[in-house]
Formats: C-alpha cells, structure tokens, sequence
C-alpha cells in the first residue's frame, strides 16, 4: 500500500478466461501471444470497470494462476478497414486467412492502484474513486466487456476481498525476454492520455521474468522501461 495521497490503495483483481492473445507486436501476420498477460491488456480490463479523465491505473504485478497452455488456430480476418469514403467492404474480397497461437484457459490476479492526474477536479478524491471501482467489480459493472487480448476473448473478473488469502500461483520461473508494456505518449502531451494519443506515440517495452508465478511491473516512468 502506497502512503502518497493522491494514490489508492492495491486493489487485486482476478481474471479469467477460455482463451486469450496478447499478441506480439514484431509477429507482422500471424497472431501469436505472449506467455503471460501484458500491463497494457491488465490496464484494458481496470479501465473497462472504471475509467475517468481524473484517474490513470498503474498495474504492479500479475500472478498467474493457472498452468500456461496453448492452442493453434487458424481464422479469418477481413484485411481492410470500413471508412466513411467507402461504400462498403465485400468480405470474399478482403478474406484472409491466418493462424494464430493463443493461450487457452487462463487465469491471472492483477494488483493495481490509481493515481490522480491533473485532469482532476476539486471534486475528485481517492476515496471517491476508490469506492465507485469497490462497488462496480463487486457488481460486476463495466462500461463494456473487458476482453483477454482480443475482443473475441472475454474476460471475466472479480474483485479478490483484501481479507482473503490470495490464490496460489502457478510454481514457475522463467524469462520472458522484452514485453509490450504500453504505448508511450509524445512528451507534450499529458500522461493520462497514455492510451488514447494517436500522433507521436510509440511502443514502450520491459523486460519480463516469471518469478513462481509472478511477473512484477515496473512504473510506466521508470528507467526499466524502454522506449
């Protein structure tokens, strides 16, 4: 738990899922995911609970819970993009086909916390939020399907209580190599626009290790990050 009072208690948050593809950025077709859940795709589940202009989730550690299994499928896509130019795409036409290596029954617990940005208002208080994320996972409230990779993989969730013992993760240790932590943003821009700029952004990546069963996270701004 962090003392700073413009951040919020570790919330855990335990995520599971039949299948999942966080997929890595240097395979240019095939769709092939990383061992283990990226920051960037935690943080896509937190901010589908709750996300505000006021807030930015940081994740610090991922477990995972479950045995990492893979299954090989090939799929369609539709290689091109509707467009307001355009009027209307033929399938047959745009068909591709493409395998993909994807995870398949996971299961992870994400610790996190929220800090304030300086987007936030009088108003806008930890304990404000905190309470607004405590009662919407509780009630299973999302502004939409928080999804595992790929909108395809629906993820589900629950809120891990503070008093509970946390679950057992998997007894496995390994090096993950360089990991997609997030999408850095141009430094004239305000951090809490991480996941939102869509100019003068670039990847930014870490190195990640499985440590029985888990993967530490480091602060988006710190020097472990590689951008």
């Amino acid at each position: 738990m962090t003392t700073d009072i413009r951040t919020s208690r570790v919330f855990s948050l335990r995520v599971w899922g039949e299948n999942a593809c966080f997929t890595r950025p240097e395979m240019k077709v095939e769709r092939v995911s990383y061992d283990v859940m990226t920051p960037s795709a935690a943080r896509g589940v937190l901010e589908a609970i709750l996300w505000k202009p006021a807030l930015r989730w940081q994740v610090t550690r991922i477990d995972v819970l479950n045995p990492i299994r893979w299954t090989s499928v090939r799929r369609n896509e539709v290689g091109a993009v509707m467009s307001d130019r355009t009027d209307g795409i033929f399938i047959e036409d745009k068909r591709q086909q493409r395998a993909g290596l994807f995870l398949r029954d996971v299961a992870y617990l994400v610790h996190a916390f929220f800090s304030l940005t300086p987007r936030a208002g009088a108003e806008d208080t930890i304990r404000k939020f905190e309470e607004m994320f405590v009662r919407r996972a509780e009630r299973g409230q999302c502004f939409h399907r928080p999804c595992l990779g790929c909108r395809e993989f629906a993820a589900d969730f629950e809120l891990w209580p503070s008093d509970m013992n946390e679950p057992k993760a998997i007894d496995e240790s390994r090096e993950l190599g360089f990991m997609l932590y997030d999408v850095a943003h141009d430094q004239t821009r305000d951090q809490s626009h991480v996941h939102t700029c869509t100019e003068g952004c670039r990847p930014a990546f870490f190195r990640a290790s499985l440590d029985r069963g888990s993967m530490k996270v480091p602060p988006f701004d710190s020097s472990e990050v590689r951008r």
